[in-house]
């Protein structure tokens, strides 16, 4: 009884740390690590070594009252979230959590309002001007576009292997994460400069000083987006605000007191917020590793983190591809206007697009709120839930995916409202630039924000499916969207008038949201087999 009694103790204990053993050896090495020797086994357990006292529990712990074992961690985890299932059914909790949430999503995208408060008060931001000419404009644009377009895949992946790293607590490999992702999409930035250099130098298709003016805003851009991702997969989104918002008021600071050209202003305050995040990413990273850092992994094999990472890449690139594949072929279209250069900015259309693209930044919130819920219930029904009631689990996911869409319909009538006051009242945009809204860019408006809405919608669909993980179809959904938002809209830019490229990004959008919420939902009805098939 004695000895039944010490393997008892020595058993908890095992578990205790490890939770339930995966073999002998870890069974064994858990033993000699309480300082256990072979020579105490048999006086103190009843058998002859430490080999057979751990063959003796391993084979204990597949008894069916050890298969749920956990290690302390897990189970003071456990507590926490038996807690959360107490209370998470409460609608005030509810609400609480939809304010928040939003919140979150709202404070996530600061730095965006920055740069529209500037514009509107100011008529200046970090990257814009009201007082640019149409051929700086287009300099301009198109260089935050090329920036974003040839950034945005990595920016995406960034995302994922840095949180890969993050959550494992290995800020080594977090740190070389980043700057094997920077460095790599730095050279590709250069690399595109050189193809549309060459392109532009056989071609003749703008100046050389446009193209050189171009070049260096995407760089700033580009280069800008990369060193703030990372900061937002770390948990130091602040810092990005406030180094868009210092660079903001040092730019508008030199533009108001100096004679400094606009131009160089606005690259002078770009390289200070990109100087400001990476200093604090550089030293963030420093202090933890020093602080935290326990085990490392070694470095994956190139292929290996590619292959990781494609999808992500490739989702980021579209995404990007697809948001201003209408303004490009809004601006070459020579249908309704004449065209000085093959692309050449147009004002009506941009105001429009930019007042539609305010319903996908006032819908954030409710994405923040919808996936922040989802991971909720969803933990909440795994642990509560059996496998007889899996059926019920997949129905009752549906019907919480119905209630986030509902919410973010209702959201989405409030925006309306808040834009056409924007446009309609003499306090909206009238006061703002002191001129009219045109009506051509009141029908681009409409026709952007409904495909706005939907886009939102399916990017709703696709953080569902990154939770899932089930990250492949997505690509396969935003190139589809893409080329339709391509054939569409240069069919009606052409056929039409310019301002119908946008009936290109609306019918891409809805068939976004088609293709990623069908699979959600046929994911859902199928939950409860993928959850439980895990056991």
């Amino acid at each position: 009884m004695q000895h039944h009694n010490a393997i008892q103790e020595l058993t908890a204990a095992i578990i205790a740390r490890n939770g339930k053993p995966v073999n002998e050896l870890v069974v064994r090495a858990t033993i000699e690590s309480l300082g256990i020797r072979d020579i105490d086994v048999l006086p103190s357990y009843g058998l002859e070594n430490i080999a057979q006292l751990a063959a003796h529990i391993f084979k204990e712990l597949d008894a069916p009252m050890y298969l749920r074992s956990k290690n302390k961690s897990e189970l003071q985890a456990e507590s926490k979230h038996e807690k959360r299932v107490l209370y998470s059914s409460y609608a005030s909790v509810q609400l609480s959590h939809f304010v928040k949430d939003y919140a979150t999503g709202m404070f996530h995208l600061l730095p965006v309002f920055l740069q529209v408060a500037a514009i509107i008060l100011c008529g200046f931001s970090l990257w814009a001007f009201v007082g640019f000419n149409e051929l700086q404009a287009t300099a301009v644009v198109l260089g935050v576009i090329i920036g974003l377009v040839a950034t945005g895949g990595f920016v995406q992946a960034i995302g994922k292997q840095v949180s890969f790293y993050w959550y494992h607590d290995d800020f080594i490999m977090t740190r070389q994460a980043i700057v094997n992702l920077l460095s790599t999409a730095i050279k590709t930035l250069f690399g595109t400069f050189v193809f549309i250099g060459v392109t532009n130098f056989f071609l003749h298709l703008y100046p050389y000083q446009f193209v050189l003016i171009t070049f260096v805003y995407a760089f700033l851009i580009g280069v800008l987006l990369l060193v703030l991702a990372p900061l937002y997969t770390i948990k130091q989104r602040w810092m990005i605000s406030i180094a868009i918002g210092v660079g903001t008021l040092l730019a508008l600071g030199l533009h108001y007191y100096t004679s400094i050209h606009v131009y160089l202003v606005h690259w002078i305050g770009i390289s200070v917020a990109i100087i400001i995040s990476a200093i604090h990413l550089h030293f963030f990273l420093k202090r933890i590793i020093a602080t935290k850092q326990k085990v490392t992994n070694a470095p994956p094999v190139m292929m290996l983190s590619a292959y990781r990472n494609f999808s992500y890449f490739f989702y980021g690139t579209f995404i990007y591809m697809f948001i201003f594949t209408d303004r490009i072929i809004a601006w070459s279209s020579s249908v309704g206007r004449n065209l000085p250069y093959i692309i050449y900015y147009e004002k009506d259309y941009e105001i429009g697009m930019d007042l539609a693209i305010v319903v996908f930044f006032l819908l954030a919130g409710v994405l923040e709120y919808s996936i922040a819920s989802f991971s909720r219930w969803l933990d909440i029904g795994q642990r509560s839930l059996t496998y007889k009631d899996r059926i019920a689990f997949g129905s009752h996911m549906i019907t919480l995916y119905t209630r986030h869409l509902a919410i973010l319909g209702v959201t989405t009538l409030l925006i309306a409202g808040l834009l056409y006051a924007i446009v309609t009242q003499p306090w909206g945009y009238q006061a703002a630039f002191n001129e009219a809204i045109t009506a051509l860019s009141i029908r681009v408006l409409i026709i952007g924000g409904f495909g706005y809405l939907f886009l939102t919608i399916g990017m709703l669909n696709v953080l569902y499916l990154y939770t899932l993980n089930r990250h492949k179809k997505p690509v396969v959904y935003i190139t589809i969207a893409f080329f339709i938002n391509l054939i569409v809209g240069l069919l009606a830019s052409r056929l039409l008038s310019y301002e119908y490229a946008s009936l290109g990004m609306l019918a891409g959008a809805i068939v976004f949201m088609i293709y990623t919420t069908r699979e959600v939902v046929q994911f859902f009805k199928q939950l409860g087999y993928h959850y439980y098939a895990a056991y």
